[in-house]
């Protein structure tokens, strides 16, 4: 399996998976120019596409779907009621390429199975995906909300997982975002901070978890070398700041290619 960030922040998210013979485009949030010159940069080719798989349908997850799926007659994937919210914009969707998957539901994908979990976030039904081919698994968990144990379940067993880590709280709190903006983002349905990220990956490295990308970056709220701080020293007061591997997901280039 290989497993790569093309780009992930407000601005655009996009991961690019491979598996056996299947070809996972999970989101489209930059143009479908962009997102061409992305995956070609690590050796991938938007033909190929086995299927794309919407977390949400907020524009930085979907922008560039429609062009992608009418260009190179890409199935999409999302749940009914994400459809229903953007289905004006997939008008290029062909009727035999708009596939509905049910939240907390696996189905497959060739030998790819594939379960979109429901999430917390503040839009219509939104999931994260637990990507398993053969023995391995990884987890998308990026707009999440929270994280509860049902989620740390859903994620058991996974080698690898892109989880956000949106803001520093205190960062947050002093900038200038209106103030519902600011209750949103820190509320259970909002985006997870720094240091809620860190305390998730000590949990989910006691159930196999093993490689971490830290994604969805605020360009505002947060920094990368703060994330990256802020997370590895909750791993280090944990005792496993050496064993479990951490890297940080690029908001407007791939983070580089992730080998299961």
């Amino acid at each position: 399996m290989r497993f790569c960030p093309l780009c992930s922040g407000s601005s655009g998210n996009s991961t690019y998976i491979e598996a056996g013979n299947v070809r996972l485009l999970i989101d489209a949030g930059l143009s479908c120019k962009r997102i061409t010159e992305l995956m070609r940069s690590v050796g991938a080719d938007p033909a190929s596409l086995s299927a794309i798989l919407i977390t949400h349908e907020h524009s930085d997850h979907i922008q560039g779907v429609n062009i992608l799926s009418k260009k190179y007659g890409i199935p999409v994937y999302a749940n009914a009621a994400c459809w229903s919210m953007m289905r004006t914009q997939m008008t290029g969707v062909a009727p035999g390429n708009v596939c509905v998957f049910e939240n907390d539901q696996p189905f497959w994908l060739g030998s790819v199975r594939i379960l979109p979990f429901s999430s917390y976030h503040d839009s219509i039904a939104a999931v994260g995906f637990v990507i398993t081919h053969r023995e391995h698994s990884v987890g998308i968990c990026t707009d999440i909300g929270h994280i509860d144990n049902r989620i740390l379940d859903t994620l058991s067993g996974c080698e690898l997982v892109l989880l956000e880590a949106n803001h520093d709280v205190d960062m947050l709190m002093a900038g200038g975002y209106p103030y519902l903006l600011k209750r949103r983002i820190l509320s259970g349905d909002g985006h997870l901070c720094n240091e809620d990220c860190g305390k998730a990956l000590v949990k989910l490295y006691d159930r196999g978890l093993r490689s971490a990308i830290l994604g969805h970056l605020s360009a505002e709220n947060n920094a990368p070398d703060l994330a990256m701080i802020t997370v590895k020293t909750i791993l280090e007061e944990a005792g496993i700041g050496e064993k479990l591997t951490v890297a940080l997901a690029l908001r407007d280039r791939p983070t580089g290619v992730f080998e299961l």
